[in-house]
């Protein structure tokens, strides 16, 4: 711990960093002898370091990783069996998986902490972690816009390294400014809306201004049969959608309750170096 005491987190969405720095680096990166492809090695480091060195708004920050568990959708696949069927599943779009050892070994070598538990999603361990760590400043790197329901005033942001230089942190306010809802809301938004990226539906109908409008004022949805503002066809169509949009609420909160091995030190990780450091140290060129 420093004289301001514990460092602040940087809790980092292992596998939507891995995905994005596969699919989205500028080029590919090769082995020496163009024998295996590591761009998702590479990148993942290279994202990660970068983020930590231009991003964020906070002193050096204790790293944490968090990757999805095997089994961590479970749950929610229950309780709608289309939540994420739509996403491919072939040897191509699960190309990232292939780097994930290396990740993990690459984390391991330059001590930067990392944690995955089996029936957990990576939101619901970071959402626990955050609720948990309520004394620290946290960053949360991600580009999945669920993180927004945790945003707290100036101790919790999202970082969100595929938009601009300068305009990476997001924050509560600006989420109010361009949705029109409070973190608090977020779910029941986004219940209404539907989240493609997920593949829960919504409501046939409301699209994003017509959400914010239901629930203007700091509404939640068990206020919205008692609010008359749902009349005519979007009355209708929130009514005949009830039960699934309760059900979708339910899946986009995050829980906070999800039993963590103890992985938090308090202090500062050790500096990242160059990515093509990290795959010389792994032996991987």
């Amino acid at each position: 711990m420093g004289p301001g005491g514990p460092a602040p987190l940087l809790l980092v969405d292992g596998h939507h960093l891995l995905w994005a720095g596969t699919f989205g680096f500028p080029a590919p990166v090769w082995s020496r002898g163009r024998t295996r492809e590591l761009t998702g090695v590479f990148a993942f480091f290279a994202l990660l370091r970068a983020t930590i060195r231009d991003d964020l708004d906070t002193g050096p920050p204790e790293v944490l990783v968090v990757f999805d568990g095997e089994h961590g959708s479970a749950d929610r696949k229950v309780a709608d069996p289309r939540y994420k069927a739509h996403r491919p599943t072939d040897p191509a779009a699960l190309k990232p998986l292939q780097a994930l050892p290396e990740v993990k070994r690459g984390l391991d070598a330059y001590g930067v902490a990392w944690v995955e538990v089996d029936d957990a999603e990576a939101d619901d361990v970071i959402a626990t972690l955050t609720r948990g760590y309520a004394d620290r400043p946290v960053r949360i790197m991600s580009g999945d816009q669920d993180y927004y329901q945790l945003l707290d005033g100036p101790r919790v942001r999202v970082v969100n390294r595929a938009r601009r230089a300068g305009q990476r942190l997001i924050t509560a306010a600006e989420v109010a400014e361009r949705f029109g809802v409070t973190p608090a809301q977020w779910a029941d938004y986004r219940a209404l809306t539907g989240d493609a990226s997920d593949g829960l539906a919504g409501v046939r109908g409301v699209g994003k201004t017509t959400a914010a409008r239901l629930l203007a004022g700091g509404l939640t949805l068990e206020d919205l049969p008692g609010s008359g503002r749902l009349a005519g066809a979007t009355g209708r169509a929130v009514a005949a959608a009830w039960p699934r949009v309760l059900t979708w609420r339910a899946m986009i909160r995050m829980r906070t309750d999800v039993p963590v091995p103890s992985v938090v030190r308090g202090t500062p990780s050790p500096a990242l170096p160059a990515p093509a450091e990290v795959l010389d140290k792994l032996e991987l060129w």
